[in-house]
């Protein structure tokens, strides 16, 4: 069967946002990289460094009780953390707590993507500026980015009041950093992917973009400053996180 055209077909790298352009490109690509720079793939990239197995889940009430079953700890919302608690959504909180062996790491867009993609079976991997270029790196060395192994880049986005989506300057920016490691790939990027990579050449500062984002704005009034400081560091991390048996670990 053909593919259709939404999936981008022919191409080694393509291009999407959200959960839906997730679950799309998850019926076609053998890859998918999901890219949620405030903060869930930041996060992931600073407990898997540490050691620590994330589960992602998505962000409601039954994060505790799936915590409690597989005997994790749960991460509270940013504002829900505690001196007793210190894990949070928060990358500097996950980065100066207590280490924990297993976190379960809810939030409404890049773990609920990486929740339901897992699912799938599709091997899912946790991008983000801090990791790049390890990122690009490592799916090349697997072989990925041809037509018949294509690499699906996902933008996670942000959510507007009423749930739908926001795409988001940093998110777009941290896939852009990604896709160009991506350029020599063997399939080609999409048009998509494309014009999604326009968007780290247009950036003289990509780190500066990140912090000037509405996005950023907002955990700057909220308090944290530093989580933006740490996402909008580049290439600082050579852990590749990848989703196996329900959690991210550092894939070889």
């Amino acid at each position: 069967m053909a593919e259709a055209p939404v999936t981008q077909p022919g191409s080694g790298v393509r291009f999407d946002w959200g959960l839906t352009g997730a679950a799309e490109l998850g019926r076609i690509c053998s890859v998918l990289v999901v890219v949620d720079v405030l903060s869930f793939t930041t996060s992931v990239s600073i407990a898997v460094s540490r050691g620590t197995r994330v589960y992602p889940f998505p962000w409601d009430t039954q994060a505790a009780e799936y915590a409690r079953r597989i005997g994790a700890t749960v991460a509270a919302a940013r504002r829900g953390a505690t001196p007793q608690h210190p894990w949070s959504l928060s990358p500097a909180a996950l980065a100066g707590a207590p280490f924990v062996s297993d976190l379960v790491l809810p939030s409404p867009n890049g773990s609920a993507i990486c929740s339901a993609a897992g699912s799938t079976g599709v091997p899912v991997v946790a991008g983000c500026l801090r990791n790049a270029r390890a990122v690009s790196r490592w799916l090349l060395a697997q072989g990925y980015g041809t037509p018949d192994r294509p690499i699906g880049v996902i933008a996670a986005g942000e959510r507007w009041p009423n749930a739908t989506l926001r795409p988001s300057v940093e998110d777009l920016l941290g896939a852009a950093t990604i896709l160009d490691g991506l350029v020599n790939a063997a399939g080609g990027l999409s048009i998509e992917a494309a014009v999604a990579l326009a968007s780290y050449s247009g950036v003289p500062d990509i780190s500066a973009a990140v912090r000037g984002s509405v996005s950023a704005g907002e955990l700057r009034d909220m308090g944290f400053a530093a989580d933006v400081d740490l996402a909008a560091q580049r290439d600082v991390s050579d852990v590749v996180p990848i989703l196996r048996n329900d959690s991210f670990i550092p894939a070889f």
